[in-house]
């Protein structure tokens, strides 16, 4: 790498030395051109909004991000959405529910909008657990304890240990 391609703000490898910031492929460099508008922040990442959301919510989000226009407006009927993404329809709701409680999606009932990043990520609040059916459903302890008494003793227990 020539000095002149070294900047004082490069990040450097573990290593000490600079990253390489090229493109490997210059002749595939990304751009947003007539065909497209999609584009997700780095905040996403790096501020820890992609860390905040489960894999059914990740997919939902890029796939709305993928097929709205420049200002994030899709138009994408669920059956559509649960097909594309292989979900039935309660996880579908869920997710998009979810999006929407994060801030990061709008929905009036017919349209999408996948909105601007909300300065931190919105965590929702872990349900409180009083009954049976939310500890048997919620908690991992109490899961844990109710697989491990459907195996039977010196079975395929995954908490035994011995031969």
């Amino acid at each position: 790498m020539s000095p002149a391609s070294q900047s004082p703000s490069s990040p450097k490898s573990p290593k000490g030395g600079v990253f390489n910031r090229a493109p490997i492929r210059p002749d595939r460099v990304r751009r947003i051109g007539s065909d497209g508008f999609v584009f997700i922040p780095n905040r996403f990442l790096r501020d820890g909004f992609y860390a905040s959301l489960s894999g059914e919510q990740r997919e939902l989000y890029v796939l709305l991000a993928l097929a709205g226009d420049r200002n994030g407006m899709s138009f994408y009927h669920y059956d559509s959405l649960c097909t594309l993404l292989g979900l039935p329809l309660e996880s579908y709701l869920a997710a998009r529910n979810a999006l929407i409680e994060k801030d990061l999606i709008a929905y009036d009932g017919t349209r999408f909008q996948v909105l601007s990043l909300p300065e931190i990520p919105v965590s929702a609040a872990a349900p409180e657990l009083r009954t049976p059916e939310d500890f048997a459903e919620h908690d991992g302890a109490t899961i844990r304890a109710a697989l491990r008494r459907s195996f039977r003793p010196g079975g395929n227990d995954p908490g035994n240990r011995t031969p």
